[in-house]
C-alpha cells in the first residue's frame, strides 16, 4: 500500500547546461559527475539550441537540466567543467522546489474541471503555507487512450496523485490502475460505472472534493491519512 506523505528527498543540485549535440556527451556527462559521487536523479532535454560557436563547422548544442543528489554545487560545477562537451554551465534550482508534487486529474472534460477546482483551490491553502503542490490535468476520451494516460503517470516525475474523473471507466483503465498503484502512486476516482471503482484507493462522488482530498492526501502540511480511508465510497 502506498505510504501517506513518503520522506522528503534530499537537497538537490539543479544545472541547465548547453551541451554538444554529440552522441557520446550524455554519457561523457554521466561519467564525470560519478565520479564525484553524485547521484542523479533527472536529466530532460529543454530545448536543441544553435551553433555552438561562429564558424559553419561548428557543431550544434542542446539545451538540458540535471538534478544531481549526494554533493554540493561546487563539485557538481567543478565535475562539469571537465566535460569537454559542455559549453556552459548555469546553476538553478531543482523542479521540486518550484513546482513540487503533481495531482494528476485525467478524464472527461466537465468532471476534470470540477476536480481542478477542488484542487486549485486547496492546493493553494497549503501552498500558502510552505507547500509546492502542482495540478496537471487532461481531459481525454476512450479505454485507450485513458488506460494509456494512467501507464504514463509512474514515469512522471514528481506525480504523488492520480485522480480519475469520469462517467464510465473500466477494462484496461482499470489494469492501469493496478499496475500504476503498484508502483507506488494512489489513485482517487469519481463514483461512476464500470469496475474502475474497485481497483483504486478512494471513490468521492463530488468531483471538487475529489480534488479537495487529492491535495490533503500528498501534503505533509494536511491531517489526513489515505491509508485510513481505503476503499471507502463517499
Amino acid at each position: 500500500m502506498p505510504r501517506r506523505n513518503p520522506r522528503p528527498l534530499p537537497p538537490a543540485v539543479a544545472v541547465r547546461l548547453e551541451l554538444r549535440d554529440e552522441p557520446a556527451a550524455v554519457g561523457s556527462l554521466m561519467t564525470a559527475l560519478g565520479a564525484i559521487g553524485g547521484r542523479v536523479r533527472a536529466l530532460a532535454t529543454i530545448r536543441r539550441g544553435g551553433m555552438a560557436g561562429p564558424e559553419p563547422d561548428d557543431p550544434t548544442t542542446v539545451t538540458i537540466e540535471v538534478e544531481v543528489e549526494s554533493v554540493d554545487e561546487a563539485a557538481v560545477v567543478a565535475a562539469l567543467n571537465t566535460v569537454a562537451e559542455v559549453e556552459a554551465i548555469h546553476l538553478t534550482r531543482p523542479m521540486g522546489k518550484i513546482f513540487g508534487k503533481r495531482i494528476i486529474v485525467v478524464g472527461g472534460g466537465a468532471q476534470v474541471a470540477q476536480v481542478a477546482l477542488g484542487a486549485v483551490t486547496e492546493a493553494d491553502r497549503h501552498n500558502l503555507r510552505g507547500e509546492r503542490i502542482s495540478v496537471d490535468t487532461i481531459p481525454l476520451v476512450g479505454e485507450e487512450h485513458i488506460a494509456s494516460a494512467v501507464r504514463a503517470v509512474a514515469d512522471l516525475p514528481r506525480a504523488r496523485m492520480l485522480v480519475l474523473a469520469g462517467s464510465i471507466m473500466g477494462g484496461d483503465i482499470s489494469r492501469a490502475a493496478d499496475e500504476l498503484r503498484a508502483a507506488g502512486v494512489p489513485i482517487i476516482a469519481l463514483n461512476m460505472v464500470g469496475s474502475i471503482t474497485d481497483h483504486v484507493d478512494l471513490v468521492i462522488s463530488d468531483p471538487v472534493q475529489a480534488g479537495t482530498m487529492a491535495v490533503m492526501a500528498v501534503a505533509d502540511t494536511a491531517s489526513f491519512e489515505l491509508a485510513k480511508q481505503k476503499g471507502r465510497r463517499y
